[in-house]
């Protein structure tokens, strides 16, 4: 055992009854077997503790921890009261609608230990739909011209990237635990549902992190998570971030990004974050708050984006007549959300 480092893996879920055996057996057909599996029910409605339980049942490295809902605004004291459970050296992410290849936690686990000044692993990972069946696009990018900065080496230098936008996958971390806590934990601000991203900042700060250039896993994409529920609330909280970090003069040192960049990257994206926004009220027909979202990627951020302002002038005309976009989008080739 003491060649082979345990690895807490950390996996709040919340109403994943549809994806959590896909979940929890892609974490049963590791090569590598030194793990346990930290289970956070979020106070789930449907038949997911039921699964989870079962799980439990069948193998002691895995353990459920139920909570009542506290919601993905509080997600920061989900993943910590797991990180305070977790007896590993290393900690991973998996919530319970992702899934993991086989070798994903041997290739980590073995880069780390031949890295030992690198504080995190990460890969890239296929974005899919929600049964698996498509693959929309693998992350992030090798011939992105600022992947130079995958590695954080020198220290702080994936800021480049952080300032624009998150290019690690969740599901592809692996952290030593000791470097989480001592930057207190995972970290949520600025009304943002999520916690990967404010608590990678501030891991760039504290080491260089290891980049594995091959898939280790899949996320799953589709209209009722997350990050199709709150697009314009995400890209706002990602600015209001992204400015606080370029006012710390350790980071603005490290980056050849300008307020005006910032601005100007930011309008873009808010333009875009309503549209898709209003797309996906309308996939949940919520035909009144979807035009709400239309009006302001329509009449606000100025004159730019104006391929983006005319989805969603199209978007809001659908609306009124409780239209499904989603068969307009099939038509023009453009790829279509599910509801699950």
């Amino acid at each position: 055992m003491e060649n082979y480092p345990l690895v807490s893996i950390l996996s709040p879920t919340y109403n994943h009854e549809r994806y959590l055996k896909d979940c929890i057996e892609s974490v049963l057909s590791q090569d590598y077997q030194y793990w346990e599996m930290i289970l956070i029910n979020d106070g789930s409605t449907d038949g997911t503790a039921n699964i989870a339980n079962s799980y439990c049942n069948q193998d002691p490295r895995i353990r459920l921890i139920t909570q009542d809902n506290v919601g993905i605004f509080r997600l920061s004291e989900t993943y910590n009261k797991g990180l305070h459970l977790a007896e590993g050296k290393y900690i991973a992410i998996l919530e319970g609608d992702d899934c993991w290849n086989p070798d994903k936690l041997s290739k980590q686990v073995a880069a780390l230990e031949q890295n030992p000044e690198a504080i995190l692993c990460w890969s890239m990972a296929n974005c899919v739909n929600s049964d698996r069946s498509e693959v929309y696009y693998t992350a992030p990018d090798l011939g992105a011209s600022d992947s130079i900065y995958y590695p954080n080496d020198p220290i702080g230098k994936i800021f480049n990237i952080f300032l624009f936008r998150n290019c690690i996958p969740a599901l592809t971390i692996l952290v030593k635990r000791e470097s989480v806590l001592e930057v207190g934990g995972f970290q949520q601000v600025f009304n943002l549902p999520l916690v990967d991203l404010p608590t990678l900042y501030e891991l760039a700060l504290k080491g260089s992190f290891v980049f594995l250039p091959e898939v280790l896993g899949d996320w799953r994409n589709y209209a009722n998570q997350v990050t199709k529920t709150y697009p314009a609330v995400m890209t706002e909280g990602f600015y209001r971030l992204a400015g606080h970090y370029l006012r710390r003069t350790e980071v603005a040192n490290l980056v050849e990004i300008t307020w005006e960049q910032l601005d100007q990257y930011y309008s873009h994206r808010m333009v875009i974050a309503y549209a898709r926004s209003g797309r996906y009220r309308l996939i949940r027909k919520e035909f009144k708050e979807a035009r709400g979202d239309y009006r302001k990627a329509i009449f606000q951020f100025g004159f730019i984006e104006w391929a983006w302002k005319l989805r969603a002038l199209t978007g809001w005309v659908l609306s009124l007549f409780h239209l499904d976009v989603e068969g307009l989008a099939k038509i023009l080739g453009k790829r279509s959300y599910s509801k699950h």
